[in-house]
Protein backbone atom coordinates (compact mmCIF):
# COMPACT_ATOMS: atom_id res chain seq x y z
CA UNK A 1 0.00 0.00 0.00
CA UNK A 2 1.82 3.05 -1.16
CA UNK A 3 1.77 5.92 1.86
CA UNK A 4 2.22 9.87 0.77
CA UNK A 5 2.67 12.31 2.81
CA UNK A 6 1.05 16.11 1.84
CA UNK A 7 3.14 18.58 3.28
CA UNK A 8 0.77 21.90 3.02
CA UNK A 9 1.27 23.39 6.27
CA UNK A 10 -0.87 27.01 6.12
CA UNK A 11 -2.70 29.66 5.61
CA UNK A 12 -6.37 28.44 5.37
CA UNK A 13 -6.91 29.39 1.61
CA UNK A 14 -4.19 27.41 0.78
CA UNK A 15 -4.81 24.37 3.20
CA UNK A 16 -8.04 24.10 1.03
CA UNK A 17 -6.26 24.31 -2.59
CA UNK A 18 -4.48 21.46 -1.75
CA UNK A 19 -7.35 19.58 -1.10
CA UNK A 20 -8.23 18.36 -4.88
CA UNK A 21 -4.36 16.58 -4.39
CA UNK A 22 -5.54 14.11 -1.86
CA UNK A 23 -8.50 13.69 -3.82
CA UNK A 24 -6.08 12.75 -7.11
CA UNK A 25 -3.94 10.82 -5.27
CA UNK A 26 -7.43 8.85 -3.98
CA UNK A 27 -8.47 8.24 -7.94
CA UNK A 28 -5.28 7.64 -9.30
CA UNK A 29 -2.80 5.97 -6.55
CA UNK A 30 -5.04 2.75 -6.14
CA UNK A 31 -4.87 2.01 -2.19
CA UNK A 32 -2.68 4.74 -1.35
CA UNK A 33 -2.59 6.20 2.00
CA UNK A 34 -1.70 9.67 2.65
CA UNK A 35 -1.12 11.52 5.47
CA UNK A 36 -1.01 15.63 5.79
CA UNK A 37 1.28 17.93 7.85
CA UNK A 38 -0.74 21.26 8.98
CA UNK A 39 -0.34 23.84 11.25
CA UNK A 40 -2.23 23.28 14.24
CA UNK A 41 -5.08 25.67 14.04
CA UNK A 42 -5.61 24.44 10.56
CA UNK A 43 -5.71 20.40 11.57
CA UNK A 44 -9.62 20.04 11.52
CA UNK A 45 -9.62 20.75 7.56
CA UNK A 46 -7.69 17.70 6.28
CA UNK A 47 -9.70 15.98 8.54
CA UNK A 48 -13.13 16.35 6.42
CA UNK A 49 -11.37 14.80 3.46
CA UNK A 50 -12.45 11.46 2.78
CA UNK A 51 -8.85 10.00 1.84
CA UNK A 52 -6.85 10.98 5.02
CA UNK A 53 -5.79 8.81 6.89
CA UNK A 54 -3.55 10.35 9.56
CA UNK A 55 -3.14 14.71 10.17
CA UNK A 56 0.03 15.57 11.94
CA UNK A 57 -0.47 18.72 13.35
CA UNK A 58 2.81 21.13 14.35
CA UNK A 59 3.11 25.11 15.44
CA UNK A 60 5.80 26.95 13.84
CA UNK A 61 3.85 29.94 14.09
CA UNK A 62 3.58 29.60 18.13
CA UNK A 63 7.52 27.75 18.42
CA UNK A 64 9.07 30.66 17.22
CA UNK A 65 7.51 32.66 19.43
CA UNK A 66 8.96 30.53 22.40
CA UNK A 67 11.59 28.66 20.55
CA UNK A 68 14.39 28.74 24.10
CA UNK A 69 11.96 26.97 26.41
CA UNK A 70 12.14 23.72 27.47
CA UNK A 71 8.42 22.81 26.94
CA UNK A 72 8.98 23.77 23.41
CA UNK A 73 11.73 21.69 22.26
CA UNK A 74 9.83 19.29 23.68
CA UNK A 75 6.46 19.70 21.38
CA UNK A 76 9.20 20.06 18.45
CA UNK A 77 10.86 16.53 19.47
CA UNK A 78 7.33 15.12 20.03
CA UNK A 79 6.52 16.01 16.08
CA UNK A 80 9.70 14.90 14.82
CA UNK A 81 9.14 11.78 16.19
CA UNK A 82 6.13 11.16 15.30
CA UNK A 83 6.44 12.50 11.65
CA UNK A 84 9.50 10.39 11.95
CA UNK A 85 7.05 6.97 12.58
CA UNK A 86 6.75 5.76 9.29
CA UNK A 87 8.95 5.79 6.05
CA UNK A 88 6.48 7.20 2.82
CA UNK A 89 7.00 6.49 -0.54
CA UNK A 90 6.63 10.05 -1.24
CA UNK A 91 6.46 13.34 0.63
CA UNK A 92 5.03 16.00 -1.56
CA UNK A 93 5.66 19.99 -0.62
CA UNK A 94 2.91 21.98 -2.04
CA UNK A 95 3.77 24.63 0.05
CA UNK A 96 7.05 25.42 -1.42
CA UNK A 97 8.34 27.31 1.52
CA UNK A 98 11.54 27.09 3.52
CA UNK A 99 9.13 26.25 6.74
CA UNK A 100 7.64 23.40 4.61
CA UNK A 101 10.55 22.08 3.06
CA UNK A 102 12.37 21.82 6.55
CA UNK A 103 9.15 19.52 7.21
CA UNK A 104 9.60 17.71 4.24
CA UNK A 105 13.61 16.67 4.66
CA UNK A 106 12.97 16.12 8.22
CA UNK A 107 10.81 13.49 6.93
CA UNK A 108 11.57 9.79 5.74
CA UNK A 109 10.86 8.82 2.44
CA UNK A 110 11.59 10.39 -1.20
CA UNK A 111 10.65 14.13 -1.34
CA UNK A 112 9.42 15.71 -4.41
CA UNK A 113 9.00 19.85 -4.49
CA UNK A 114 8.88 22.83 -6.99
CA UNK A 115 12.01 23.23 -9.20
CA UNK A 116 14.32 26.47 -8.72
CA UNK A 117 12.55 28.19 -11.60
CA UNK A 118 8.77 27.07 -9.94
CA UNK A 119 9.22 28.24 -5.71
CA UNK A 120 9.21 31.37 -4.49
CA UNK A 121 12.24 30.74 -2.71
CA UNK A 122 15.39 28.43 -3.22
CA UNK A 123 14.68 25.28 -1.79
CA UNK A 124 15.92 22.26 -4.88
CA UNK A 125 18.21 21.24 -2.63
CA UNK A 126 15.93 20.12 0.35
CA UNK A 127 14.02 17.83 -2.22
CA UNK A 128 15.51 14.33 -3.94
CA UNK A 129 13.52 15.56 -7.42
CA UNK A 130 12.20 18.86 -8.25
CA UNK A 131 9.60 19.47 -10.74
CA UNK A 132 8.85 22.92 -13.05
CA UNK A 133 5.67 23.78 -12.60
CA UNK A 134 4.57 27.38 -14.01
CA UNK A 135 4.52 30.32 -11.77
CA UNK A 136 0.93 31.85 -13.58
CA UNK A 137 -1.06 28.55 -12.98
CA UNK A 138 -3.91 28.64 -10.74
CA UNK A 139 -3.11 27.45 -7.16
CA UNK A 140 -4.62 24.37 -7.30
CA UNK A 141 -3.42 23.00 -10.80
CA UNK A 142 0.06 24.09 -9.26
CA UNK A 143 -0.44 21.88 -6.15
CA UNK A 144 -2.05 18.88 -8.57
CA UNK A 145 0.36 19.33 -11.01
CA UNK A 146 3.36 18.93 -8.65
CA UNK A 147 1.84 15.68 -7.09
CA UNK A 148 1.00 14.18 -10.20
CA UNK A 149 4.60 14.57 -11.40
CA UNK A 150 5.65 13.18 -8.38
CA UNK A 151 3.37 9.91 -8.57
CA UNK A 152 3.48 9.98 -12.46
CA UNK A 153 -0.67 10.09 -12.89
CA UNK A 154 -2.41 12.19 -15.42
CA UNK A 155 -4.74 13.92 -13.03
CA UNK A 156 -8.78 13.36 -13.56
CA UNK A 157 -10.37 16.18 -15.99
CA UNK A 158 -12.76 17.25 -12.87
CA UNK A 159 -11.33 19.18 -9.55
CA UNK A 160 -12.74 17.52 -6.29
CA UNK A 161 -12.31 19.03 -3.39
CA UNK A 162 -13.69 15.73 -1.07
CA UNK A 163 -14.46 17.50 1.63
CA UNK A 164 -18.02 18.05 3.66
CA UNK A 165 -19.06 18.73 6.91
CA UNK A 166 -20.97 16.62 8.76
CA UNK A 167 -21.71 19.16 11.56
CA UNK A 168 -24.90 21.29 11.24
CA UNK A 169 -24.89 25.11 12.35
CA UNK A 170 -27.18 25.80 15.31
CA UNK A 171 -26.42 29.65 15.18
CA UNK A 172 -29.36 30.84 13.82
CA UNK A 173 -33.09 28.55 12.22
CA UNK A 174 -33.45 30.98 9.80
CA UNK A 175 -32.06 31.47 6.12
CA UNK A 176 -28.96 33.42 6.11
CA UNK A 177 -25.83 34.71 4.20
CA UNK A 178 -22.65 35.02 5.58
CA UNK A 179 -20.83 38.30 4.45
CA UNK A 180 -17.07 37.74 4.68
CA UNK A 181 -16.14 40.87 4.85
CA UNK A 182 -13.13 40.92 6.87
CA UNK A 183 -9.03 40.39 5.41
CA UNK A 184 -5.58 41.30 6.79
CA UNK A 185 -4.84 42.69 3.60
CA UNK A 186 -6.54 46.25 3.32
CA UNK A 187 -6.30 46.63 -0.47
CA UNK A 188 -8.23 43.53 -0.96
CA UNK A 189 -11.26 45.12 1.17
CA UNK A 190 -15.09 46.16 -0.28
CA UNK A 191 -16.29 49.30 0.30
CA UNK A 192 -18.49 49.35 3.21
CA UNK A 193 -21.42 51.10 1.25
CA UNK A 194 -21.53 47.73 -0.91
CA UNK A 195 -21.76 45.38 1.76
CA UNK A 196 -24.67 47.29 3.46
CA UNK A 197 -26.64 47.47 -0.57
CA UNK A 198 -25.76 43.51 -0.44
CA UNK A 199 -26.91 42.37 2.92
CA UNK A 200 -30.14 44.78 3.27
CA UNK A 201 -30.91 43.55 -0.32
CA UNK A 202 -30.57 39.96 0.71
CA UNK A 203 -32.90 41.10 4.13
CA UNK A 204 -35.23 42.47 1.95
CA UNK A 205 -35.58 38.20 0.16
CA UNK A 206 -35.98 36.87 3.78
CA UNK A 207 -32.19 35.84 4.31
CA UNK A 208 -30.15 37.66 7.09
CA UNK A 209 -26.92 38.76 7.27
CA UNK A 210 -23.97 37.06 9.58
CA UNK A 211 -20.72 38.91 9.79
CA UNK A 212 -17.50 36.66 10.92
CA UNK A 213 -14.44 38.16 12.24
CA UNK A 214 -10.93 37.35 13.85
CA UNK A 215 -9.27 40.36 15.15
CA UNK A 216 -10.14 42.88 17.06
CA UNK A 217 -10.38 45.13 14.00
CA UNK A 218 -12.85 42.56 12.46
CA UNK A 219 -14.86 43.07 14.76
CA UNK A 220 -14.95 46.38 15.03
CA UNK A 221 -15.58 46.17 11.67
CA UNK A 222 -18.44 43.93 11.93
CA UNK A 223 -19.95 45.99 14.18
CA UNK A 224 -19.72 49.26 11.98
CA UNK A 225 -21.43 46.99 9.25
CA UNK A 226 -24.05 45.51 11.06
CA UNK A 227 -25.58 49.33 12.29
CA UNK A 228 -25.99 50.03 7.94
CA UNK A 229 -27.32 46.50 7.46
CA UNK A 230 -30.68 45.70 8.57
CA UNK A 231 -31.11 43.00 11.55
CA UNK A 232 -27.55 41.90 10.99
CA UNK A 233 -26.08 39.72 13.40
CA UNK A 234 -22.38 39.52 14.60
CA UNK A 235 -21.34 36.29 14.84
CA UNK A 236 -19.55 35.03 17.76
CA UNK A 237 -15.74 33.78 17.73
CA UNK A 238 -16.06 30.31 16.71
CA UNK A 239 -13.06 27.55 16.27
CA UNK A 240 -12.91 26.55 12.89
CA UNK A 241 -15.25 23.52 12.70
CA UNK A 242 -18.07 25.67 14.02
CA UNK A 243 -17.38 27.66 11.07
CA UNK A 244 -17.13 25.09 8.30
CA UNK A 245 -20.91 24.40 9.66
CA UNK A 246 -21.76 27.76 9.51
CA UNK A 247 -20.81 28.21 5.82
CA UNK A 248 -21.99 24.76 4.87
CA UNK A 249 -25.78 25.67 5.71
CA UNK A 250 -25.41 29.41 4.89
CA UNK A 251 -27.99 30.15 1.85
CA UNK A 252 -24.96 31.62 0.12
CA UNK A 253 -21.43 32.85 0.71
CA UNK A 254 -20.23 36.65 0.06
CA UNK A 255 -16.70 37.05 0.65
CA UNK A 256 -13.38 39.18 -0.30
CA UNK A 257 -9.91 36.92 -1.35
CA UNK A 258 -9.59 35.22 1.67
CA UNK A 259 -9.44 31.42 3.32
CA UNK A 260 -12.70 31.45 4.91
CA UNK A 261 -14.08 32.53 1.07
CA UNK A 262 -12.47 29.90 -0.24
CA UNK A 263 -13.42 27.00 2.08
CA UNK A 264 -17.23 28.06 1.25
CA UNK A 265 -16.56 27.45 -2.12
CA UNK A 266 -15.64 23.63 -1.65
CA UNK A 267 -17.75 22.86 0.57
CA UNK A 268 -20.23 23.30 -2.47
CA UNK A 269 -22.13 26.72 -0.83
CA UNK A 270 -22.98 28.83 -3.43
CA UNK A 271 -20.26 31.40 -3.10
CA UNK A 272 -18.93 34.58 -4.78
CA UNK A 273 -15.50 35.61 -4.69
CA UNK A 274 -15.18 39.52 -4.56
CA UNK A 275 -11.48 40.42 -5.86
CA UNK A 276 -10.09 44.36 -5.90
CA UNK A 277 -6.47 44.20 -5.80
CA UNK A 278 -5.34 40.26 -7.05
CA UNK A 279 -6.26 37.96 -10.26
CA UNK A 280 -8.73 36.19 -9.47
CA UNK A 281 -7.06 33.73 -12.05
CA UNK A 282 -4.50 32.83 -10.05
CA UNK A 283 -6.05 32.59 -6.47
CA UNK A 284 -9.85 32.76 -7.34
CA UNK A 285 -12.73 30.30 -6.37
CA UNK A 286 -11.40 27.80 -8.60
CA UNK A 287 -13.50 24.22 -9.85
CA UNK A 288 -15.65 25.18 -6.80
CA UNK A 289 -19.40 23.60 -8.10
CA UNK A 290 -21.30 26.64 -7.04
CA UNK A 291 -18.76 29.95 -7.18
CA UNK A 292 -17.63 32.28 -9.02
CA UNK A 293 -15.49 35.38 -9.40
CA UNK A 294 -16.19 39.11 -9.61
CA UNK A 295 -13.41 42.03 -9.71
CA UNK A 296 -9.82 41.82 -10.22
CA UNK A 297 -6.59 43.81 -9.49
CA UNK A 298 -8.09 47.31 -10.15
CA UNK A 299 -11.46 46.17 -10.71
CA UNK A 300 -14.28 46.64 -7.65
CA UNK A 301 -17.15 45.66 -8.39
CA UNK A 302 -20.35 47.22 -7.70
CA UNK A 303 -23.29 45.24 -5.13
CA UNK A 304 -25.73 44.83 -8.47
CA UNK A 305 -22.72 42.51 -10.03
CA UNK A 306 -22.47 40.30 -6.83
CA UNK A 307 -26.35 40.22 -6.48
CA UNK A 308 -26.39 38.71 -10.43
CA UNK A 309 -23.80 35.94 -9.30
CA UNK A 310 -25.80 34.64 -6.55
CA UNK A 311 -29.20 34.69 -8.47
CA UNK A 312 -27.29 33.02 -11.40
CA UNK A 313 -25.53 30.39 -8.93
CA UNK A 314 -28.87 29.68 -7.43
CA UNK A 315 -30.70 28.89 -10.78
CA UNK A 316 -32.51 32.23 -10.74
CA UNK A 317 -31.06 34.03 -13.97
Amino acid sequence: MPRILLVKTSSLGDVVHNFPVASDIAARVPGASIDWVVEEGFAGLPRLHRAVSRVIPLAIRRWRQSWWRADTRREVSAFLDELRSMRYDAVIDTQGLFKSAIVARAAHGVRYGYDWSSAREPLAPFYDRTFRVPRDAPAVERNRTLASLALSYAPPPAVDYGIASEAHSRLVRERYAVLVHATSAEAKLWPDERWAAVGNRLRSAGVRSLLPWGSPEEQRRSEKLSRSIEDAMIMPRRPLGDLTAVLADAECVIGVDTGLTHLAGALGTVTVGIYTATDPALTGLYGCARAANVGGRGQVPDADAVLREIERLKGGG
